[in-house]
C-alpha cells in the first residue's frame, strides 16, 4: 500500500473514529430522559449499562440505548487502532513499534470496555474488565498522543508538537480527580477521553491538510 492511500486513509480514519464517539454519546444521552443525564457528574460507562433502574455509586442509572454507545465503544476502539497503526508507518524504529502496541491495546482495551458494562448487577468479573478497559484505553490514547508530540521525526510544527503533548498530558491529569466529586466525576472523566479524541481530530485534518498540500507540490513540479 502506497503512502498516497495509506496516510489519506489513516487520517480520515481518525478524524471518523472520534466524530462517531461524540454523536452516539450525544444520541445516547438524549434517550435517557428519567432521571436526566448529567454529562457533569454521570460517568460515560453510566450510557452503556443495559440494568435500567440500578442504582450505582448514588447515581440512578437507565439507560434505554445503552447498546449505541457500547457499539461506539467498540467501534472507536477499533478505528481508533486502524488508524494509528497505518500512521504509524511515519515513525522509524522503536518508537513505531511502542506506538502500535499501545494502539493495539488501547483497541483491545475499548472492545472489553462495549462488551462488559459497568454494572453492578451483573457479574463482579465484569465490572472489573470494564474498568480495566477503560483505563488501558485512556492511558494508551493520551500517551501516544504525547509521543506524537515529541517525535521530532515526524516533521510536524511547533504549534502542533505542543497541542499534541499538552492534550496527552491534561487527559492522564485529568483522570486523577474523577473520585475528588462525585458532582464533577463525569468532567473529569471526559477530560480523559475528550483529550484524545480531540487529538484525533486535530491529527487527522493536519495529515490531510499537509498531504494535499504535499501531493499539490509534487503534481505542480511535474508538470
Amino acid at each position: 500500500m502506497s503512502r498516497r492511500v495509506w496516510l489519506p486513509l489513516g487520517a480520515v480514519v481518525l478524524v471518523v473514529n472520534a466524530v462517531q464517539w461524540v454523536v452516539a454519546e450525544a444520541v445516547t444521552a438524549a434517550a435517557w430522559t428519567d432521571p436526566p443525564y448529567s454529562y457533569a457528574a454521570n460517568y460515560i460507562s453510566d450510557l452503556g449499562v443495559p440494568d435500567c433502574g440500578t442504582q450505582f455509586q448514588g447515581r440512578d442509572i437507565c439507560s434505554p440505548a445503552h447498546s449505541l454507545m457500547n457499539a461506539s465503544f467498540m467501534v472507536e476502539g477499533i478505528l481508533f487502532a486502524t488508524a494509528v497503526v497505518l500512521l504509524a508507518r511515519l515513525v522509524e524504529g522503536r518508537a513505531r513499534r511502542v506506538i502500535i502496541a499501545l494502539a493495539i491495546a488501547h483497541g483491545v482495551g475499548m472492545v472489553l470496555v462495549g462488551l462488559f458494562h459497568g454494572s453492578p448487577d451483573g457479574p463482579s468479573a465484569g465490572l472489573v474488565i470494564h474498568v480495566a478497559g477503560a483505563g488501558v484505553g485512556i492511558l494508551c490514547a493520551n500517551t501516544i498522543a504525547i509521543i506524537a508530540g515529541s517525535l521530532r521525526s515526524l516533521g510536524q510544527p511547533p504549534a502542533y508538537r505542543v497541542f499534541s503533548i499538552t492534550v496527552g498530558a491534561l487527559g492522564l491529569l485529568s483522570e486523577g480527580f474523577v473520585s475528588v466529586s462525585a458532582s464533577t466525576a463525569g468532567v473529569f472523566e471526559r477530560g480523559g477521553v475528550y483529550s484524545w479524541l480531540l487529538w484525533s481530530v486535530v491529527t487527522g485534518t493536519v495529515l490531510l491538510v499537509r498531504n494535499r498540500r504535499r501531493a499539490a507540490m509534487v503534481e505542480s513540479v511535474s508538470v
